[in-house]
């Protein structure tokens, strides 16, 4: 056979042919991953700031991503390339009738007691066909370059491709939190996404006018022989290998972003690194060996076991742990992938087994999990069960290793061993308050650690004794005895009941994720006192006492229900209405087993909406409030667009002339403040601030440190809460106030850190 020599044209065409695939992977997938957390951004407004929006959200791209697999995988029966570029380019034009994008108004306002459905649908009506055609590219342009490259060392292994590919979604992750968010509004990173997709079809075309030319050896590689099926015990495999980092991803941003904010700078992270592991996974040459990867892994994993059921004020130093041994769990799963891949003719069903992997495992954690579960098991469960996916020595194991699991076991199970004995013992208890309970434990489980960390290459022994470390840090770490655990699309509810003599005997506590929420005595002569934030002390009771000072009537509306405390202001003549978007806390808060401020202390009846508040708020009549608390939060996630430009202008539509909305603020990881001043003073409205510190001699749940900011449309309005000399003008602020179209979270974020630094 005559080799066939190129002209000087064609050469040039040919040399140019792998750059042209790398631009054109790396420019869809930073299309890809851009619209993630942006089209989940444009939703928070109706379905508030939950962790599990995003979650649900992160579901459909993954299950969109699926379809694009399978799309491109189809795809390949076309024998000509060309026609195929011509398929996907008409399909391109189709998907930019959804452009620019934003959420469809088809199916109205989402159903707080339903909000899967209608999420999952109107993503899919919204972003689903441009989304799926772009997420095709990868494993699509990636069979292209197989075929123009046969017989040539690069085209034996286009998987290095696959790096670009995610190469690209990680840098386009890191960018949004960093450029896109802070520096454009969100219409503008919509036009922006409008113009990328504009230009990757360009490139589509560029592909396909010089696929002919760039073939080469195509016909001999379309009439080679098929590499042998992939059995299906390896399919499987495969599956299972792609499923567990998909699920703890899902479970790490719902364990990391619950305490801060529901927020693509949070959001984006265990993605991000999610995405480096493919990365490196497909590496030619990875820049981290497999041998590396697993002792680091087993290192961090074990560490987390010992710390996951446990809070603590660094929680700087925990996100970073939980990312850690996230990502190095994550590419210990992918680099057994990379070492399991096909030949390249095979390489979109490859794809499309890890993608079915994604999707089960995303489905697992973020639709499945909370039916199964009462409180977030799903992301130490997997982070126990991955550990399987560790090395299995085909030997015996040794007498030596024996005795480490059997020391891991008994001296993990010990801890919760020893906490119950000191329950039942001052002497014991006392012996060990000097030093701390929990330090005592993390020093025990500390010692299982280390047995756990020498039978790593043993990967039954090592599970098991991770396990039981899991279950024990969880146990010292539940803070109180639960009597109720629920959960919801919106979190985890859970009362406890624990003595407080100063309260006159038992209180029972509310949690919403790990932010207490609301606490009642159930002594009859303390019950009816409202308490933590809602205490008389507090600024949210200050404000109630200042305007029904007023008058002998006061219509009050509430923005979370929490515990129902702020019923407990209610006289016979007010009007009180909560809007509240979890039906779950309106049942709980209501039922007398657990709190009774609505049902005993309330003087007449008290009226709950539910829904996000933004929607809810907008159907109320003009100037008819008297005053308004916006209080709404998931743990301390902080639904934004309630603290927006917009929706303080809102709040001030409802009010009375001389009515007032108090923001509660309190917050432990962002500075939110100035943000809602700035806006308050676009606005020209007036605005006064207070930071209460609870009295050290309080019993423990009747007050909480408060920070609040009372806004009025008159200065006549605020006129009683000057003359307090408790709330104050703030100096005035540099900071951007947030909008419908800008938040810049990672901005707070990093003021709180300087505040407290300072």
């Amino acid at each position: 056979m005559t080799e066939h020599v190129l002209s000087p044209a064609q050469s040039k065409v040919d040399a140019i042919t792998p750059a042209a695939f790398a631009v054109a992977i790396f420019t869809s997938a930073s299309l890809v991953f851009i619209v993630q957390p942006m089209a989940t951004k444009l939703v928070l407004p109706l379905l508030g700031g939950s962790p599990s929006v995003w979650n649900t959200a992160m579901v459909f791209f993954q299950a969109a991503l699926l379809a694009g697999y399978l799309y491109a995988h189809l795809l390949q029966r076309i024998p000509s390339v060309r026609l195929q570029a011509v398929v996907h380019l008409v399909l391109l034009a189709a998907a930019a009738l959804f452009l620019p994008l934003s959420i469809t108004q088809a199916l109205g306002d989402p159903d707080p007691a339903a909000p899967i459905g209608w999420l999952l649908g109107a993503l899919a009506l919204s972003v689903g066909a441009p989304f799926a055609i772009l997420s095709a590219t990868a494993p699509l342009l990636q069979a292209w370059y197989a075929r123009a490259r046969a017989g040539r060392p690069d085209g034996a292994n286009p998987y290095v491709l696959y790096a670009a590919s995610n190469l690209g979604s990680f840098l386009a992750l890191l960018a949004y939190p960093a450029l896109l968010e802070p520096l454009a509004s969100l219409s503008a990173q919509t036009i922006g996404w409008t113009v990328g997709y504009g230009a990757f079809a360009l490139m589509i075309v560029g592909l396909a006018i010089i696929m002919p030319r760039g073939l080469g050896a195509a016909r001999v590689a379309a009439s080679a022989k098929r590499s042998p099926t992939i059995p299906w015990s390896r399919k499987i495999i495969l599956i299972l290998l792609a499923a567990a980092p998909s699920s703890l991803m899902l479970g790490v941003t719902a364990h990391v972003s619950t305490d801060v904010a529901s927020a693509p700078f949070l959001w984006v992270a265990p993605l991000a690194l999610y995405l480096l592991t493919f990365v490196i996974a497909f590496q030619a040459k990875p820049w981290i060996p497999l041998p590396v990867t697993l002792v680091l892994q087993a290192t961090f994993t074990i560490m987390v076991a010992a710390l996951v059921g446990m809070t603590t004020g660094q929680w700087l130093m925990l996100l970073g742990l939980h990312l850690l041994a996230f990502f190095f769990t994550t590419l210990m799963c992918h680099q057994q992938l990379a070492a399991r891949r096909p030949a390249p003719d095979r390489l979109t069903e490859f794809y499309l087994l890890m993608s079915l992997g994604g999707v089960l495992g995303g489905a697992f954690t973020a639709l499945l999990a909370p039916v199964l579960f009462e409180t977030v098991l799903e992301y130490p469960l997997v982070m126990v069960l991955v550990c399987l996916a560790r090395p299995w020595l085909g030997d015996r194991p040794t007498k030596r290793e024996a005795w480490l699991m059997t020391a891991g076991l008994v001296i993990a199970v010990s801890v919760p061993l020893l906490f119950e004995m000191m329950r039942y013992n001052p002497s014991m208890r006392a012996t060990f308050s000097d030093f701390g309970l929990t330090a005592t434990a993390q020093i025990i489980l500390g010692v299982a650690a280390i047995c756990a960390f020498l039978i790593r290459d043993r990967a039954l022994m090592f599970t098991a004794v991770v396990a039981a470390m899991t279950l024990s840090a969880h146990y010292i770490g539940r803070g109180y005895d639960w009597s109720l655990s629920e959960r919801s699309f919106f979190g985890v509810m859970r009362v406890a009941v624990t003595p407080d003599p100063k309260m006159g005997g038992d209180v029972h506590v509310l949690m919403h994720g790990t932010t207490l929420h609301g606490a009642q005595a159930r002594n009859p002569d303390f019950a009816c006192a409202p308490t933590m934030y809602y205490a008389q002390t507090t600024p949210l009771g200050q404000a109630a006492e200042l305007i029904q000072a007023r008058g002998p009537r006061a219509v009050i509306g509430v923005v979370g229900q929490g515990s129902g405390a702020m019923a407990a202001y209610k006289r016979a003549s007010d009007q009180m209405t909560f809007f509240e978007i979890d039906p779950m806390v309106d049942r709980l808060s209501r039922d007398p087993k657990w709190f009774t401020f609505i049902s005993d202390c309330a003087d007449g009846p008290i009226r709950t909406v539910l829904g996000d508040a933004r929607l809810t708020l907008n159907k109320e009549a003009a100037g008819s409030y008297d005053l308004l608390i916006i209080d709404a939060f998931s743990s301390d996630a902080v639904p934004t667009h309630l603290l927006t430009r917009e929706a303080i202008a809102g709040y001030l539509k409802l009010l009375k002339p001389k009515g007032v909305v108090v923001l509660h603020l309190s917050n432990r990881n962002l500075e939110i403040t100035l943000p809602a001043v700035a806006a308050a003073r676009e606005l020209d409205a007036t605005e006064l601030h207070q930071i209460y510190i609870e009295h050290p001699e309080a019993a423990l749940m009747a007050e909480a440190s408060t920070e609040a900011l009372a806004i009025s449309p008159t200065p006549e309005g605020l006129a009683d809460f000057k003359a307090d000399g408790r709330w104050r003008k703030l100096e005035p602020t540099e900071v951007r106030p947030w909008t419908d179209d800008y938040v810049n979270l990672f901005g707070a974020l990093i003021r709180s850190m300087q505040s407290r630094a300072g």
